[in-house]
């Protein structure tokens, strides 16, 4: 199982449209797909659910919350029993023996970063801070370890557009983190920020786990950056503008900030809303699109430096 987060401080990049299209199309090739929904804005749970659905069936019971709610975020009940199965989708990529599974996020969410932040109180020793610390942000990763995940092929985490404790859950449960980013200037502002920043959280967790004895039963993390996708690129003649380009160059001379090859075309017919029926919109349109097989050529890269092919983890 391979577990990516998908994330950027900026938020309007296509985080969530290139997590859910990545997902569908994943599994259309044959893989085993989870999808988890850490954005409290919940438009990859709706990219896939009728808004209507979601609060008649899964905001009370079925929510990333509700897993994230009172003292020990995951104690209570295990994450898998959050996983639900979009039907429309899986209709589509059932052939292929693929699956897309998603567990669903809350508007409420917003607000449990403050609740954990209350949690990493209140002790009274460097110990009990740090341990409260290992077992606050692993609380995910732990959740995942579950054996009834062991089944999936990838994990993509969308990510809310900050850098909170939920966030870092995040960071902390993921081997790879995927950066979407528009190619201007306050997209890419920020990028170099965000690899101090991931690059930090791994320095404490990793420091306090030793600290603790032989890592205190909490593993070394060791996530890295997988690459940034540029999205909504303007093209012209093949090729992106002039002014994306520019962009696009200057990240690629950072060497500590890898660039994907692929990236995803500026185009309102197949990114504008949410999944139309459930159906994200590299699954709705021809094979022989143009928008189409340039998103298949990304998700080639993607799997292939996840060493993943169709179905196989290398």
């Amino acid at each position: 199982m391979r577990i990516v987060a998908v994330m950027n401080y900026k938020g309007g990049v296509g985080k969530t449209t290139l997590t859910a299209n990545l997902g569908a199309v994943a599994a259309s090739r044959g893989l085993k797909v989870l999808l988890l929904d850490l954005d409290p804005q919940t438009n990859l749970t709706f990219s896939f659910f009728p808004v209507d659905d979601w609060h008649e069936r899964i905001r009370n019971e079925h929510t990333i919350k509700r897993w994230f709610d009172g003292d020990a975020p995951g104690r209570e009940f295990s994450l898998a029993e959050l996983v639900l199965t979009p039907e429309p989708v899986n209709r589509l990529v059932g052939h292929s023996g693929g699956r897309l599974d998603l567990i669903s996020s809350h508007l409420g969410l917003i607000n449990i970063d403050l609740q954990l932040a209350a949690h990493l109180g209140g002790t009274t020793t460097l110990d009990s801070s740090q341990r409260r610390f290992l077992e606050l942000h692993g609380c995910l990763r732990r959740g995942l370890q579950d054996e009834r995940f062991s089944e999936y092929d990838l994990v993509l985490i969308d990510c809310a557009p900050n850098f909170g404790i939920v966030t870092k859950t995040a960071i902390v449960a993921s081997e790879q983190i995927l950066v979407p980013a528009k190619a201007d200037y306050l997209s890419t502002l920020g990028l170099e920020y965000l690899a101090g920043s991931c690059d930090e959280l791994k320095r404490d967790f990793n420091n306090f786990a030793h600290h603790n004895g032989g890592f205190g039963g909490h593993r070394p993390i060791t996530p890295e950056i997988l690459g940034v996708v540029f999205t909504m690129v303007q093209i012209y003649s093949q090729q992106p503008t002039a002014a994306h380009h520019e962009y696009i160059q200057e990240v690629k001379q950072n060497p500590e900030m890898p660039v994907l090859h692929n990236m995803v075309r500026n185009s309102t017919k197949h990114f504008s809303g949410s999944g139309e029926g459930g159906i994200p919109a590299m699954l709705r349109h021809p094979q022989k699109d143009d928008v189409v097989r340039e998103f298949g050529r990304l998700t080639d890269e993607v799997l292939g430096k996840l060493g993943m092919s169709a179905g196989v983890i290398e």
